[in-house]
C-alpha cells in the first residue's frame, strides 16, 4: 500500500503503518512512546537508591574497622599468669621501668624474664597456686608464654624509646595501667589515632621525669607546656611527623 499526502500536507496512511511507522505533521515525525512513562521514577530512585546503599556499606565498613572486633580495644587477653598491673603499679607503685627495662633505649619496651618476678616471688607468695608457671619458668630455664595485648602490624615501625624521651608519657597510649586487674588495650592504635597526636603534639608532652607517672596532671595549662618542650625536646615539626616514611619504613 502506498501512503498518500493529504493537501494540508499530513501524511496519511493505511491501517498497517499505523502502528508500525511514524506520522507526519508536517514539520517533525512523532516516534511512539517506547518506556513508560514511570520509568523515569524508577530511574532516579535506582540511580539514588545505589549511592545511599553504596554509602551505607561504606559506613558499615568503617564501623567495623574501628570497633574492638578488629582493634581489640578494651578486651582482655588470658595469659598464662593473671598478672595485675592495678595491684603492682597501682596498689604497690613499681615503676614501668623495673619491668620493662629497655623501654628507654630500645624500640622495644621488653617483657621481663622470669628471674624479675622472682627477685619477690622467692621471698613472697612463694607456694601461691596462681604463681606456679612462673616458679615452673624459673626452675626450667622456659620462658612464660605471655599473649601480646598491644600489637602493631608488621609494616608499621614504632620505636619506644623515641616517644619516652620526647615526653609522651606511657599512659598517653597504654591508658590508666594502675587501674587494670587484667592488660587490655586502651586504645586503637590505628593510624588515625597515632596521627591524632602527631599533629597536635603540644596536648600529650609532659616533662621527662614524669614519663612513667600513671596520675600526672600539668602544672599549668597543657597546650603552653606542650609548646614548649615541644621546642626544648627539639620535636620535629607536622609535615615531617606526618610523612609516611616516619612509621613505614
Amino acid at each position: 500500500m502506498i501512503p498518500a499526502f493529504a493537501p494540508s500536507g499530513e501524511w496519511r496512511g493505511g491501517p498497517q503503518s499505523q502502528i508500525t511507522t511514524p506520522t507526519w505533521d508536517g514539520q517533525r515525525p512523532r516516534m511512539a512512546q517506547i518506556f513508560h512513562r514511570s520509568t523515569n521514577t524508577l530511574s532516579r530512585v535506582t540511580i539514588f537508591g545505589a549511592v545511599f546503599i553504596a554509602g551505607f556499606v561504606l559506613w558499615v565498613i568503617g564501623g567495623i574497622v574501628r570497633s574492638p572486633y578488629v582493634t581489640n580495644q578494651g578486651i582482655q587477653r588470658e595469659q598464662p599468669v593473671p598478672f595485675s598491673h592495678q595491684h603492682h603499679v597501682g596498689g604497690l607503685g613499681i615503676d614501668c621501668r623495673y619491668c620493662h627495662t629497655s623501654v628507654e633505649t630500645s624500640n622495644f619496651a621488653g617483657i621481663p624474664p622470669t628471674q624479675t618476678c622472682m627477685n619477690c616471688h622467692a621471698q613472697i607468695w612463694t607456694n601461691a597456686p596462681m604463681l606456679a608457671p612462673v616458679r615452673y619458668s624459673f626452675s626450667s630455664g622456659q620462658s612464660l608464654q605471655w599473649t601480646r595485648v598491644h600489637d602493631l602490624p608488621d609494616f608499621v615501625y614504632f620505636n619506644h624509646s623515641i616517644h619516652l624521651n620526647k615526653g609522651v608519657g606511657c599512659r598517653t597510649c597504654h591508658g590508666p595501667v594502675d587501674e587494670m586487674p587484667l592488660m587490655y588495650a586502651e586504645n586503637t592504635l590505628q593510624m588515625e589515632w597515632c596521627l591524632s597526636c602527631h599533629r597536635n603534639t603540644e596536648k600529650y608532652l609532659r616533662p621527662r621525669e614524669f614519663i612513667t607517672k600513671m596520675g600526672y596532671e600539668p602544672a599549668g595549662d597543657q597546650l603552653e607546656i606542650g609548646r614548649k618542650l615541644h621546642d626544648e625536646y627539639k620535636i620535629k615539626d607536622v609535615r615531617t611527623l606526618t610523612s609516611c616514611s616516619t612509621c613505614h619504613r
